[in-house]
């Protein structure tokens, strides 16, 4: 609590007391006219001399109890002109819990130079000063989840230890945990608290009220929201990152950012595209290398109106709020996107956001077939790493998963692996939006010949490659889906088909290669080897995903194989926040611990897939750094105060308890001379 005064309108109290207090002294400064008459005697000379000594212009004031009461009331009221007012937290129930947001936004800048989660430690802080003798409270800090760091206790230094321990996190705001485990602390019995036996506890909230969840929340107590921050501070953003490659140039990639800005006013931004290649001999070092910069012309304020937006247009004030790159990258890279306009920002970890992309590495193929030597020995010139030949029997004994590329020959597969790369020949899998034609009365179509008529000659599966004299025999006639890729086309059916579902990738060939002269023409060899480095680069080469703040990634179980083998017991994983030992269990896939803070993490040794992860805010609710105006899920009062504490005016004290008791006084004062 601070009960020392504040002064709201000292200029005003200031310019009055400059006006009415010369012009109280002045009337006691000014000399009284006095008519002359005769007089009968000279007994009245010495009183009347007196008098016109008292009444003397600019002569040195003499004491006057009447003047002494008429300035102190004036006072007392040019003191209340000014209002006084005082701060304070009010005084804390018996059982208290004081709620702490440290998720990202609470790292804004934004309330006397210091963050939001500073201010709001010490607002709870000074609530735990104002608890009565033996009342208790509990601390709870949340973010996207929640932790009790300090259980119910009467222990005020426990608590402060408490409340510094708590640190700032770079993860969104979800309340409904918090006070789930609030309630739980406290061990509310409803059924007490209904028939007025059990103290209603309060709960007080120090946060900027950025919650996802507030439609969740509910409390049985009094529930103080504490509002922290300014609305009129701004802050610039990337809230949406993504990158491709491009399947017709695999080495170009695009990348694609947009911006958002949570301030009053348009302001404008450089995005700039930086760019860290790993080397394979030191992954460890990171070095980046700026590749391009572009402006981004202007930014509307996230909170203007539809009507606002609408006028700056007419105005002529364009909006661009996204960019996009284009790099040529044929090695393992980090790609790095940054905003540059750090006047007009208040969080940091929102200003920038990667993503990995990964190396070329060598395939592992299957090939299930029950018999084929001119495909087994194209396949094995490839200079695989591990090239494996399994019948039908065995593929669907297992249905392996471990295989980057599955090749089909002749065979339907029953099941296939969630995701990978497929390649058929003479066979379509079941499920699949590609179909062989049927007729009316639902036969299978085939066509008995078919020569090549078209092909995409500069798609990288047949960049370079003749496929003119290629020829086959009972071809199946396919019906394509629109989003399917004819990559060659026959005289009366697509003969080479690309298709993509969500996680899959599948190349259909309509024919059997034992019944067509392309396994005998040169471009057979040539056309494996771009199908297997097109998927290479479509698949492993890919753009990984990121990670939002607090994520788990699941690392299957056939990914710490290939790092260490059934003997790898532990990996470290080092990031942001240092480095990290974790155990792995004996059994079942594999959760890394919460990656909590915003940047690059990598596991040693290295996991395939999970060499390297990014993980980027791109949160537009944890960036807007515009306080909730109200308790977050309408559970609760907000909080009408000024800087966290509740203002008290002391203008009307001042005017009760001094200037009416000090002006009654010198009234009696004056009336009691006069009678006399």
């Amino acid at each position: 609590m601070s009960w020392f005064p504040s002064i709201l309108n000292p200029w005003t109290a200031l310019a009055a007391a400059g006006v009415v207090i010369p012009s109280l002294l002045l009337l006691y400064f000014l000399k009284l006219r006095r008519k002359e008459l005769p007089i009968a005697s000279t007994l009245l000379w010495k009183k009347s001399v007196q008098d016109l000594q008292v009444n003397a212009p600019f002569q040195r004031l003499r004491r006057n109890l009447l003047l002494f009461l008429q300035l102190a009331a004036l006072l007392a009221l040019l003191f209340a002109l000014a209002r006084p007012v005082s701060f304070h937290n009010g005084s804390a129930a018996d059982s208290t819990l004081l709620l702490v947001d440290r998720s990202a936004s609470m790292a804004a800048t934004d309330v006397k130079g210091r963050s939001r989660l500073d201010e709001a430690k010490r607002l709870a802080r000074e609530r735990v000063d104002s608890m009565k003798r033996g009342g208790r409270a509990a601390v709870v800090a949340f973010d996207a989840t929640a932790e009790v760091v300090q259980q119910m206790t009467d222990d005020r230094q426990a608590l402060y230890n408490a409340i510094d321990r708590i640190g700032q996190t770079d993860q969104p705001t979800r309340m409904k945990m918090a006070y789930q485990l609030a309630e739980a602390s406290i061990g509310l019995n409803p059924e007490q608290m209904k028939d007025g036996k059990a103290p209603v506890p309060d709960l007080f909230v120090y946060s900027d009220g950025r919650a996802l969840d507030g439609e969740e929340l509910s409390f049985k107590g009094r529930v103080t929201y504490e509002k922290i921050g300014s609305d009129k501070t701004g802050n610039i953003a990337i809230v949406a990152l993504s990158a491709r490659r491009n399947y017709e140039r695999p080495n170009e990639v695009s990348v694609f950012a947009r911006l958002a800005n949570f301030g009053p006013e348009a302001v404008g931004a450089d995005l700039e595209l930086s760019v860290a290649e790993i080397d394979p001999a030191n992954p460890s070092v990171e070095k980046f290398e700026r590749r391009q910069i572009r402006e981004s012309t202007s930014l509307p304020p996230d909170r203007w109106t539809d009507q606002q937006r609408k006028e700056a247009q007419a105005s002529g004030a364009g909006a661009r709020d996204s960019v996009e790159f284009k790099i040529e990258l044929t090695t393992a890279a980090i790609i790095r996107v940054e905003q540059k306009n750090k006047q007009n920002d208040l969080i940091a970890v929102d200003d920038a956001a990667q993503v990995i992309v990964p190396p070329p590495r060598s395939l592992a193929v299957g090939l299930v077939t029950d018999g084929n030597w001119y495909l087994e020995k194209a396949i094995s010139a490839l200079g695989l790493e591990k090239p494996v030949t399994l019948s039908s029997a065995e593929y669907e004994a297992k249905v392996p998963t471990d295989y980057d590329v599955v090749i089909f020959d002749r065979h339907t597969p029953t099941k296939l692996p969630p995701s990978g790369n497929f390649v058929y020949f003479g066979v379509i899998p079941p499920g699949l939006a590609v179909k062989q034609t049927v007729s009316e009365a639902n036969v299978p179509q085939i066509s008995e010949q078919e020569r090549v008529l078209d092909w995409k000659r500069d798609h990288p599966i047949l960049r370079g490659l003749n496929v003119s004299k290629v020829e086959a025999a009972d071809v199946m006639k396919l019906d394509l889906p629109n989003d399917a890729e004819q990559l060659i086309e026959g005289t009366s059916t697509p003969l080479l088909v690309l298709y993509r579902t969500q996680r899959q990738t599948h190349l259909i060939c309509a024919f059997d290669l034992m019944q067509s002269t392309w396994p005998m023409r040169e471009t057979f060899p040539y056309f494996l080897y771009n199908t297997m480095q097109f998927l290479a680069l479509g698949s492993e080469m890919d753009v990984r995903e990121g990670y939002s703040p607090g994520a788990m990634p699941r690392i299957p179980r056939t990914n710490l194989l290939r790092a260490g083998g059934p003997d790898l017991k532990s990996i470290d994983i080092i990031g942001p926040d240092g480095k990290r030992t974790v155990r792995i269990p004996e059994t079942g896939d594999f959760a890394l611990p919460p990656l909590t803070k915003v940047g690059l993490y990598r596991t040693e040794p290295s996991i395939p897939q999970y060499e390297r992860m990014a993980v980027n805010l791109l949160d537009p609710n944890e960036s807007n750094v515009l306080p909730a105006a109200i308790a977050p899920g309408g559970v609760g009062e907000t909080e009408a105060t000024a800087g966290g504490k509740t203002r008290v005016e002391w203008w009307w004290w001042l005017v009760a308890a001094v200037a009416l008791p000090m002006l009654m006084i010198e009234w009696w004062v004056y009336t009691r001379r006069v009678m006399v």
